[in-house]
């Protein structure tokens, strides 16, 4: 449900004035020198971002690098790498997690933070935002933070403000136009107007600014202002339930934090068991005190709220990382997230014992598919489909999909197909009496059969629905072969022959067990 805007949301945001640049300082790599990054724009090489010492020495983004080179002559330029900048972006944005888990990319080199109910944790928003501001700068980022009302009041704050003031509403108000972020020519037609402050626009007449330059320009203002609701989407889903533990002092243990993990998972049990509901996907998110975050999953194939069961399935989870889990200086949180909840009611016990065993089959998925990976671990699924191989389909059994019955064939009927179909079907060679009747004898693997009996011919046609235009597919007319030796094969002629193929293939598509 969206609440009113009288609800008085908070946001923080972070922008980061040099992220490209100081890239390469995290990465350990920079020039001695001023320096830059640079891409083709307008059938130019332009700046695109430049460093502090770039900065001062008056070149900015948009110069085009001929006039930049000119000016500062010993200028190290590097391409721009904006998939780069993006990873870097979105690592600082699950460190900022710590604070809220509704975190926001401010593209290309910001953050947004849905602090609304957060900040006591931290004494207060200013010192949330101080903690912030620290931890950043302390990893080697030059940051500005601003605290708003709205998303844009707290983005516009960030970028924007050059002069303190008493107030947000205040301070909003100062700003330029320019913190509108509307087209170039709106802008200018604003200044032009006389209209050169944000407190400018707010005394006029929304329908009069709207005629003049657009109903956008009126609501990015609303927005601005705080007269609009306005949201931001967290890049992550929100999940349906959130436990977390901090610590006044960061802990260096890994069995440390698998035991708070283990504590973490009966609270979430607690709270499941009151909602009458079990868990299919828990997420554990391990917050290092120098911004790092790791991340692990567990899934189970029944909805579960079994804290023991959920404490193996993690344990068993960080022994089979290839990449183990490093706690570097400590971990500042812990959080375990339920992504997937499910109703789970009372089992009834029968007496045979029939829901103990479908329990203990549940477990045992789980388990196999945590050490061999969920996709190494599958059940078969029919399929609406005449096509053999199109019939079955491996799902991961950690889906937790109720399986869908097999057709069962008639009491004292052997199977028309076999269990074991190879992929792709073998090509052989069959010698038959004439082409298109059935195999006499074939040769498979150097080996040669004879054949005593055979069924069939079983003519199965392509799905011409499926297929695109004027695109064919061979007819496959199939035999069930049982050679002198007792062994029985499921093999096929692929085309008709004269009508489809002058010559068509033989395949071994299967054998019967």
């Amino acid at each position: 449900m969206i609440s009113s805007v009288s609800e008085k949301r908070r946001y923080l945001a972070l922008f980061f004035p040099f992220l490209p640049t100081e890239r390469l300082h995290l990465a350990g790599t920079p020039p001695d020198g001023p320096f830059a990054f640079v891409e083709k724009q307008r059938n130019a090489m332009r700046l695109v971002a430049v460093d502090p010492a770039a900065l001062a020495l008056g070149l900015t983004p948009g110069l085009p690098l001929a006039d930049a080179r000119a000016s500062v002559p010993d200028l190290a330029v590097f391409d721009h790498d904006p998939g780069a900048d993006q990873r870097l972006i979105e690592w600082l944005a699950d460190g900022c997690e710590l604070y809220s888990p509704m975190v926001a990319i401010d593209a290309p080199d910001g953050l947004l933070i849905d602090i609304t109910g957060c900040d006591h944790l931290f004494g207060g928003e200013a010192d949330l935002a101080d903690d912030g501001e620290r931890r950043l700068r302390r990893i080697g980022l030059t940051v500005r933070a601003a605290l708003g009302y709205s998303p844009e009041a707290a983005h516009a704050l960030a970028r924007f403000q050059t002069l303190p003031a008493p107030d947000e509403g205040t301070a909003v108000k100062r700003l330029s136009v320019a913190a509108l972020e509307v087209e170039a020519e709106i802008e200018t037609g604003l200044r032009r107007a006389g209209l050169k402050t944000v407190a400018d626009l707010a005394s006029r007449p929304s329908a009069l600014l709207a005629a003049r330059f657009g109903k956008s320009t009126v609501d990015r203002l609303d927005r601005l202002l705080g007269r609009s609701d306005s949201r931001i989407t967290p890049r992550r889903p929100l999940p349906a339930l959130v436990v977390e533990r901090r610590f006044a002092e960061p802990i260096g243990h890994i069995e440390t934090a698998l035991a708070v993990l283990a504590e973490l998972a009966g609270e979430a049990a607690g709270q499941l068991g009151e909602r009458n509901a079990g868990g299919r996907c828990f997420v554990a998110r391990f917050f290092r005190s120098d911004g790092a975050v790791r991340e692990i999953m567990v899934e189970t194939g029944l909805p579960s709220r079994d804290p023991a069961m959920l404490e193996r399935l993690f344990r068993e989870r960080v022994e089979m990382l290839a990449d183990p889990i490093d706690p570097g200086f400590g971990f500042d949180m812990i959080r375990l997230g339920v992504v997937r909840v499910e109703p789970l009611a009372a089992d009834q016990l029968k007496l045979e014992g029939g829901a103990v065993a479908e329990a203990e089959v549940a477990k045992l998925i789980d388990r196999l598919s945590i050490r061999l990976g969920r996709n190494r671990v599958c059940r078969f699924a029919p399929q609406d489909s005449h096509i053999p191989e199109q019939a079955a389909l491996a799902l991961p059994a950690i889906n937790g999909a109720a399986p869908v019955p097999w057709d069962k064939p008639a009491s004292g009927e052997p199977p028309l197909r076999p269990i074991h179909l190879f992929d792709p079907p073998q090509p052989i060679d069959v010698m038959a009496e004439v082409p298109d009747g059935p195999p006499r004898q074939f040769r498979w693997r150097r080996e040669r059969h004879e054949v005593a009996r055979f069924e069939g011919p079983e003519r199965i046609a392509a799905e011409w629905w499926k297929l695109p235009p004027g695109k064919q597919r061979l007819t496959r007319d199939y035999y069930r072969i049982e050679d002198v030796r007792g062994r029985r094969f499921w093999i096929f002629r692929h085309g008709l022959y004269d009508r489809e193929r002058a010559d068509p293939a033989w395949y071994l598509h299967g054998l019967f067990a």
